[in-house]
């Protein structure tokens, strides 16, 4: 056989090795930097782009999310936390919510590969977004020379009595997943040399390990506390892979997992998902205080709501429990002093180094809350460049005002804030009137009866003054007592139903009772007040299959207490159970509830607060459904922005939790406007069909005059049963 021959293009070239190899240089001109493309990079960068500035986006990752991308696979979570808080309509708002909702629409499963195509699309074809993506950054000189803190502050130098002892925290560690499938028949697993060998014996909280978890959901698989976790991460890395290996080495070839038998690991993450490492210094720093007491901050400028989340840290090591988690009441303001350096110019911080404590910390790192303070600098960056000023230089109170004011004519939520828009002609209206108005008075019992496992309350709008009567049907399998309870919270923007304004039990026949419910009290301000009906499992309480905007039912689950002075409220934690599941009461209230008149859609607020906020039109197959917005002379129309319902309450996380719808219901999925300007007569101005987002811009031709318009909805996400309102219009000359 002749030997086998080795044939060289003729034409290729051959050259001495260099002497080292140097890094490409490209030269680069933009308005800014983003380094660091995670979720809170990329929503930074698309917002300013969107503002209009040219933008550099530095990433040294193959995907854009960070830890929320394909990567890691960590779900983007923020003032929601999963629902299991007293923080109701709390998804944040802006780019964020944008971002959750077109991610819902295409990847209602959660996966993790499609969410980096929606980011992906959102960094390369957005409209108008000059966005320049570098995958390589050696070094940024200019971080470097920013003030910043390492670890956990002693309890004395902030006061905050949640800060943990040494003992217990330095930082918070690493964490790595892994996914495992059903292969459908039995499958064997040889693990790796490397692979931790006595998963008993190392892990004190090896019985915790549960293979309905695929993996994902074992996020105190961590370890790093104790290292530094900048420079150590592949020391890290690697030891975590050797507890996940062990870790499913237990699973497979322990004995104690028969139902393991036919699983297999389909998936290990190759780098770890980062928790903390610096914070940034700055004119603020966030500290437990401003969370626990939802401190007020003239500079705000996003929100958080997330736990006091503490891990030890020896992460999965540990003797404790994998985390200590502690809510406040409510949502918190996170202000833009606790974002910008005030020693270097040009510099902000955003992400998880904002300024803040280790323990303010806990809670402001996750990614929801990190993508909706970075939107903000987005935003900032552009009025830095249109008013030619240094980002510290918009504490300045006016600059702050035009800052506000971009950010929620951006569709950023500030809690405690309202957008008050000179520019916005719906203001100088005359007259809004909804072709139809929602009342509560009556909701029908065509829902299944809910049994009082737990405390069920019916979260009302009610304003300040005399409480109505109520009237509902409940069952009970033998005679009881039924304790009826009228809750409202201390702030009366906050849903901790803490404050018993009135109580009343009910002597119950076996069979169906009709409760009428009179309570002699005075709702002390406008609020969202919870009609309690306290735990009884003999008694089941009708419930109705209608859904409307801003009204819905929660369940005590549980208690926040703990067993010493860590400066955190105890108090009560009433949640809501995800649709299909967690219907309204069917219920009478005389009078009738007027709280969704059409006015609602110019007080500034988008979304459900201390009121709902927002115009619901009537129950009707047949009727319009339209806002009518009439001013006293022609107005110059060409643009109007139009805020839905989205059910700001839902977490919509991103990956590994599926969700059982692609749009939200309540959201209109078909809109128009029509000019009503001539009386009979009716020009369309604009149709959309196949909407899913909350927030929606119309342009038309420019000069459009009109003395009269109509927003009318032509279909809902939901074909029957509910009724989605409209929070928002907005019209711009």
């Amino acid at each position: 056989m002749a030997p086998a021959r080795i044939v060289h293009d003729p034409v290729l070239r051959r050259e001495p090795a260099a002497p080292s190899r140097q890094y490409e240089g490209r030269h680069v001109q933009a308005d800014l930097c983003v380094c660091g493309g995670g979720l809170s990079g990329t929503i930074a960068a698309i917002a300013a782009a969107r503002q209009g500035l040219s933008v550099v986006l530095i990433q040294d990752r193959p995907v854009l999310g960070g830890n929320a991308s394909s990567e890691v696979r960590l779900w983007i979570l923020g003032a929601t936390s999963h629902m299991f808080n007293n923080n109701r309509y709390a998804r944040e708002g802006g780019l964020l919510d944008e971002i959750l909702l077109e991610n819902l629409h295409r990847n209602p499963e959660g996966n993790p590969v499609l969410l980096d195509t929606v980011l992906l699309d959102k960094v390369r074809s957005d409209e108008g977004a000059a966005i320049h993506r570098l995958h390589r950054r050696r070094r940024v000189v200019i971080l470097g020379r920013a003030p910043f803190r390492v670890g956990a502050e002693q309890r004395d130098e902030f006061g905050e009595k949640f800060a943990p002892s040494s003992e217990y925290g330095h930082l918070l560690g690493h964490s790595i997943y892994f996914y495992s499938k059903d292969a459908g028949r039995p499958t064997k697993f040889v693990a790796p040399s490397y692979a931790l060998k006595d998963v008993e014996s190392e892990i004190p909280r090896f019985k915790s390990f549960s293979t309905k978890e695929m993996g994902c959901r074992l996020w105190w698989i961590e370890y790093g506390g104790r290292l530094d976790t900048v420079h150590d991460t592949e020391e890290i890395k690697w030891e975590l892979w050797k507890v996940v290996y062990g870790v499913w080495d237990y699973f497979k070839n322990s004995g104690h997992f028969p139902e393991a038998e036919n699983l297999t690991l389909e998936w290990v993450g190759t780098i770890p998902g980062k928790r903390e490492s610096r914070r940034f210094i700055g004119p603020t720093i966030m500290k437990q205080q401003d969370i626990v007491e939802q401190r007020f901050h003239s500079d705000a400028v996003s929100f958080g709501g997330w736990s006091l989340d503490l891990h030890p840290a020896d992460g999965v090591f540990s003797e404790v429990d994998g985390c200590t988690q502690l809510h406040s009441k409510g949502v918190y303001q996170i202000p833009f002093s606790s974002m910008v350096c005030s020693e270097i110019p040009n510099l902000m911080y955003g992400g998880r180094t904002i300024s803040a404590s280790h323990v303010a910390f806990a809670s402001t790192r996750v990614m929801a809350t990190c993508g909706a303070n970075s939107n903000a600098l987005g935003v900032a960056a552009s009025l830095c460049k249109k008013l030619g000023v240094d980002p510290i230089q918009l504490l300045a109170k006016d600059n702050m005002k035009n800052l506000q004011l971009e950010l929620m004519r951006f569709g950023q939520f500030i809690p405690g804030y309202k957008l008050n828009d000179p520019e916005d002609l719906v203001r100088q209206a005359i007259s809004i009137e909804g072709s139809s108005t929602f009342e509560l008075s009556t909701l029908p019992a065509d829902g299944p009866a809910k049994v009082l496992v737990r405390s069920l309350a019916q979260m009302l709008p009610l304003p300040a003054g005399p409480v109505p009567k109520f009237s509902v049907t409940v069952l009970a399998v033998e005679d009881t007592t039924l304790r009826v309870q009228l809750r409202g919270s201390q702030k009366p923007y906050n849903y901790t139903p803490e404050v018993i304004l009135a109580e009343k039990k009910f002597d119950l026949e076996a069979g169906a009772n009709q409760l009428s419910i009179e309570l002699d009290v005075s709702n002390p301000h406008a609020q969202y007040a919870f009609l309690c009906f306290m735990q009884n499992d003999l008694v089941a309480v009708s419930t109705t299959l209608k859904r409307v905007s801003a009204l819905m039912t929660v369940e005590h689950e549980c208690d926040q207490h703990t067993d010493e002075d860590v400066g955190v409220d105890m108090f009560e934690r009433w949640t809501p159970v995800r649709r299909p599941m967690g219907h309204n009461l069917a219920l009478t209230i005389e009078p009738p509830l007027q709280a969704w008149p059409a006015d609602n859609i110019r007080n500034g607020v988008p979304r459900p607060t201390k009121r709902t906020n927002c115009w619901v039109p009537a129950f009707s197959r047949n009727d319009r459904k339209m806002l009518i917005i009439s001013w006293g002379s022609p107005v110059q129309l060409s643009k109007v922005v139009v805020h839905f319902d989205t059910d700001y309450d839902h977490a919509l996380e991103s990956v590994q939790r599926g969700h059982p719808e692609r749009d939200i219901p309540f959201c209109v999925n078909k809109w128009r406007l029509v000019d009503l300007s001539q009386e009979g007569a009716e020009k369309e101005l604009f149709m959309e069909d196949k909407n899913y987002l909350s927030r929606r811009e119309a342009h038309m031709e420019p000069g459009a005059s009109v003395s009269k318009i109509g927003v009318e909805i032509l279909e809902l996400n939901a074909a029957e049963n509910v009724l989605g309102g409209i929070f928002e219009v907005r019209a711009y000359t």
